[in-house]
């Protein structure tokens, strides 16, 4: 990529040449033998200046080196290296340097003076990421004095590097590894459960206080002895987590336990990228789908621990929206990708009843083929409005108005769970477990 470059005068340079122009009227006025003086010092400033462009370092040998993180997690703080290598000569004057990037990050300083040691100097950053999706560090902008300081040199390199900027999943892996390590036994049920599921696995000898039901007459006659028919859970079962990514969805809600606000958006993949880290683990299949006025990402279902880094690449590009969600487009398409039946995950809000009556009706066409998890965020503040004690008419006119709402939703919710949809109402504090409990209950009942 080529770099751009710039070459100005200081203020130092600047001032020293103006200084020259009164002088040289004042001369012009009153001696007007002695006005080649005058210009005789504007002449000679800037003959400093191109001498300062002479001597300076050159533009072609001030490439700078960056060091970068390759990804990031969503609210953390990173260092950036800059290098330049220049070589032997005369090491550049008060070096600074610049870094932008897109909206994704933010990052301090704004202005970095770079350390100069023998033939290369140095600069340090900190990135904070701000949001989830995939960050870029645009350009750095370099730029230096001449020994003399009258002339700044400037170069302006290209960088258009990407860096995806995901949801936590230390906390994921964190909380995975305290389930798994606290209940060993779910893990290993899961994994292989002999006894329960629809999976024949073998054959083994009926003792007193097996189920006399899996007794297996036939084999039992040719042996001679009665034998037991043993299963084990399914595994590679696919499952889809649907995002809708409207502009409900980037509203914050706060945890009451820590403060920390984040987008119903980014809390949705937060659950989503734990259940996909134990799915994996089981041996399930995760993919990911994202809609908003219209659908715009779709990853295949992938099995075995070794994806989920790849799976967390993906959830970077679900992005935020401020578009109105179209439940028909959006549940339609994921319907015609899925070929097999799946256990699909879908995290989304609503408020009015036109909105959720279409997504009531498409959630009917997939519970013809597939099982679905509908995740929806409860509404905090519509309660504290409905539970706080009113003390003027308005306080009573909009907790009276929240109840009403509040009343809907739940009327939505339970047209939902009669029509057989597994659905999950949770705060901030809760979401994480109610989903991960969801889908371990649905894979103890076989009912994927």
């Amino acid at each position: 990529m080529k770099f751009r470059t710039q070459t100005y005068p200081t203020r130092a340079a600047v001032f020293a040449a103006a200084l020259g122009l009164p002088v040289t009227l004042l001369l012009a006025l009153f001696l007007p033998d002695l006005w080649l003086v005058g210009a005789a010092w504007v002449a000679g400033i800037l003959g400093l200046i191109a001498l300062d462009v002479f001597l300076s370092t050159p533009i072609k040998k001030m490439e700078p080196q960056i060091e970068a993180p390759g990804s990031g997690y969503i609210g953390h703080n990173y260092d950036v290296r800059v290098t330049t290598e220049f070589g032997p000569g005369i090491p550049p004057r008060a070096p600074e340097q610049r870094l932008s990037v897109n909206d994704r990050l933010s990052v301090s300083p704004a202005l970095a003076q770079a350390g100069v040691g023998e033939g290369g100097m140095l600069s340090l950053f900190s990135l904070r990421t701000d949001l989830r999706g995939t960050a870029e560090l645009e350009r750095i902008w370099t730029r230096w004095q001449g020994p003399l300081g009258l002339v700044w040199r400037q170069r302006i390199d290209p960088l258009q590097r990407e860096i995806p900027v995901t949801s936590d999943t230390q906390m994921v892996r964190d909380t995975a590894a305290e389930i798994f390590t606290k209940d060993a036994s779910i893990g290993q049920k899961l994994q292989r459960l002999r006894g329960d599921g629809t999976e024949f696995d073998g054959l083994t000898e009926w003792l007193p206080g097996m189920d006399k039901r899996s007794i297996d007459w036939k084999h039992s006659a040719r042996h001679g002895t009665l034998l037991s028919r043993e299963f084990r859970t399914e595994r590679n079962h696919n499952i889809i987590f649907a995002f809708d990514s409207g502009h409900l969805m980037a509203e914050e809600v706060e945890n009451s336990e820590t403060g920390e606000g984040m987008t119903k958006l980014d809390r949705a993949l937060n659950a989503a990228l734990l259940m996909a880290f134990v799915s994996l683990k089981i041996g399930d299949k995760v993919g990911m789908y994202a809609f908003d006025e219209k659908p715009y990402l779709y990853a295949p279902a992938i099995g075995n621990t070794r994806s989920f880094a790849q799976i967390r690449r993906v959830s970077a590009r679900v992005d935020y929206s401020t578009a109105e969600t179209n439940f028909t487009l959006g549940l339609s398409q994921l319907a015609q990708n899925l070929q097999r039946r799946t256990l699909i995950v879908v995290f989304t809000d609503f408020v009015d009843s036109t909105q959720a009556e279409l997504m009531v009706e498409n959630m009917a066409r997939l519970l013809k083929r597939h099982i679905v998890i509908f995740v929806a965020f409860r509404n905090t503040a519509l309660d504290k409005l409905i539970t706080q004690d009113a003390t003027t008419p308005e306080e009573a006119a909009a907790s009276l108005i929240g109840d009403g709402l509040m009343r809907e939703r739940d009327i939505v919710l339970r047209r939902l769970e009669r029509m057989g949809v597994n659905v999950i109402d949770a705060d901030a504090d809760t979401l994480n477990m109610k989903v991960l409990n969801t889908y371990m209950l649905l894979k103890a009942r076989n009912a994927i």
